[in-house]
């Protein structure tokens, strides 16, 4: 298995990836059934006492599918998204919105998509010692989101803030941290008030959440998100490789997988998985994304 970092925007994606030898096969292509897989993705991981989760997925595909995986990690969602909708990768694991975002688009497919189980899917986090007891209370604060095409990170508690009142723009001010580790820095060097995250994160350990018990506390809880993640593939993606995804991702995902695949297991193992998900599934997201003034049929 191979990994390519990516410390550039996506129009530099497509000269590495020729220079590093990961490219995608044609279409048709007599070698494109035995041909690496490559997957866009965000790093994961920093922990170095812990195995790095794209690895593990990556591991666990060439478990599975009997071909060798080749990851290239990009800046942010939507470079994933681009490098899929580009050909310059056969597939991508994404949450939920930027997943609703590349469907639109047309030109990507949802290989699967895991269901989501009616659990709240956002909180925002502040210290300890803050003022702020409640979501009213963030009224002219300043608070860090983590990406803008982050499901956990920015849509679901944007729209629990409109929820209880609190429009972006008029009632608070936003910061953008490029990733939830940066949106916890952002609170621990008192740069904002509140950080909204994904619940998940709030209850694992550092450094995926640097905060002790007594350090901080949880503001709110967003609704629940009808597609939690989905893995997007390249609509010229060869079908022996498209069919022998589906049949390996149900077992990469599986509950014995659960620990080595850290952050990527929640919202994926244990959670209903579609095949080839109707693109309406991914419907509810567009009332969500308006709120976050993103309108997914201006996104061609």
């Amino acid at each position: 298995m191979r990994i390519h970092a990516v410390p550039m925007g996506i129009l530099g994606l497509t000269a590495l990836l020729a220079l590093s030898g990961c490219q995608v096969s044609g279409t048709g292509s007599e070698n494109s059934a035995v041909a690496p897989i490559t997957i866009a993705t965000l790093p994961l991981g920093d922990d170095p006492t812990t195995a790095n989760p794209i690895e593990v997925l990556g591991e666990l595909l060439e478990k599975e599918t009997g071909r060798e995986v080749e990851i290239v990690d990009v800046p942010d969602y939507l470079s994933v998204v681009e490098a899929i909708r580009s050909d310059h990768v056969d597939i991508g694991f994404m949450s939920g919105f930027p997943s609703a975002l590349a469907v639109n688009t047309g030109d990507v497919d949802a290989l699967v998509a895991w269901e989501g189980n009616g659990d709240p899917v956002s909180t925002c986090v502040v210290l300890d010692d803050s003022p702020v007891q409640t979501v009213d209370d963030l009224r002219g604060k300043t608070i860090a989101f983590a990406d803008q095409a982050s499901s956990s990170g920015y849509f679901m508690p944007v729209y629990m803030l409109h929820e209880a009142g609190l429009e972006q723009g008029e009632d608070f001010e936003s910061v953008f941290s490029g990733g939830h580790e940066g949106s916890f820095a952002a609170l621990r060097q008192g740069q904002v008030d509140a950080a909204c995250t994904a619940i998940v994160l709030t209850q694992r350990a550092a450094p995926a959440f640097p905060f002790a018990a007594g350090e901080w506390r949880a503001i709110g809880e967003s609704p629940s998100m009808p597609v939690m993640a989905t893995v997007l593939a390249r609509q010229s993606l060869d079908e022996p490789t498209r069919v022998s995804l589906q049949e390996a991702l149900p077992k990469v995902f599986a509950e014995e997988n659960r620990e080595a695949l850290g952050a990527m297991a929640s919202g994926t193992v244990g959670h209903p998985m579609m095949a080839d998900p109707d693109p309406a599934v991914f419907g509810p997201f567009v009332d969500i994304a308006a709120v976050a003034g993103v309108d997914l049929g201006d996104l061609k």
